[in-house]
């Protein structure tokens, strides 16, 4: 079995692939510092608790945009595992050709979401990823990433308000009943939904007319790409796991035998 990661600014996804399924998927968070003990047992007990032993691992791959966490989560890979993983970063195989000025500029998590999205829908493609931020990453027919858009995520902005308007409160994100919001948190909760909304649309409307194509697939993943996803026509495919199963298509094309 493969352990894939994907090490955001907000949670540290996991996903356990046998034989290409996807068989288990946990988060835990990553504001928290932490030894590499401490990674190591937490992944050793989350991968029990899946009913998997973690002698089944039988190799890892990391897709972070998180630095800093990186040592300690080697070094739980190496001590409880026995694994040194596969990173992706710059010059790893990919299957897909980063076409701007400075790939290495291109985040791990956005280019592990444009393999997912390509070679499993196909190009051209634009997949969103509503994260800590919200990515827009557009890949052609011939698998060439050409560009994105980033912006903030809906829980940047939430924070945003809650945090510099002083009377306006922590909410849950959710859509409300209507868009006229009828109290304070009604409000917020349809100018946070409502707008995602609206700049997913138009964002994905401009992609089309700059690169002058119709017939864009539009594949969205992320934490709260589900509510909004299913709130407008303008996307196709929602993926809660295409990072994921990005990643895992990385690590195939680096044709490393597992243990």
């Amino acid at each position: 079995m493969i352990l894939t990661i994907d090490a955001g600014n907000t949670n540290i996804t996991c996903g356990v692939f046998d034989r290409d399924e996807i068989v288990a998927s946990f988060r835990i968070t990553t504001k928290m510092p932490r030894t590499s003990d401490e990674y190591g047992m937490l992944l050793s007990t989350l991968l029990e608790q899946n009913k998997i032993k973690p002698s089944d691992i039988g190799d890892a791959i990391i897709c972070s945009v998180v630095p800093n966490i990186m040592h300690s989560l080697k070094g739980a890979l190496a001590k409880y595992f026995h694994i040194d993983p596969i990173i992706v970063e710059a010059g790893i195989k990919t299957g897909i050709r980063i076409a701007t000025p400075n790939p290495q500029q291109i985040g791990a998590d956005r280019i592990a979401d444009a393999v997912g999205a390509y070679e499993i829908y196909g190009g051209p493609v634009l997949v969103i990823d509503f994260g800590t931020a919200t990515t827009y990453d557009f890949v052609d027919e011939g698998g060439s990433f050409l560009g994105g858009i980033t912006a903030p995520g809906i829980r940047i902005s939430a924070k945003a308000l809650w945090e510099d308007a002083a009377k306006l409160p922590e909410i849950e994100i959710k859509k409300p009943a209507g868009i006229l919001g009828k109290d304070t948190i009604s409000s917020m909760q349809s100018g946070l939904v409502y707008g995602q909304i609206g700049q997913t649309e138009y964002i994905i409307r401009r992609v089309k007319e700059e690169v002058g194509l119709d017939n864009i697939k539009t594949v969205v993943t992320g934490g709260l790409g589900r509510i909004i996803s299913n709130e407008t026509d303008s996307i196709d495919i929602y993926d809660p796991n295409l990072t994921l199963k990005g990643i895992y298509r990385v690590y195939k094309k680096q044709n490393r035998k597992t243990s």
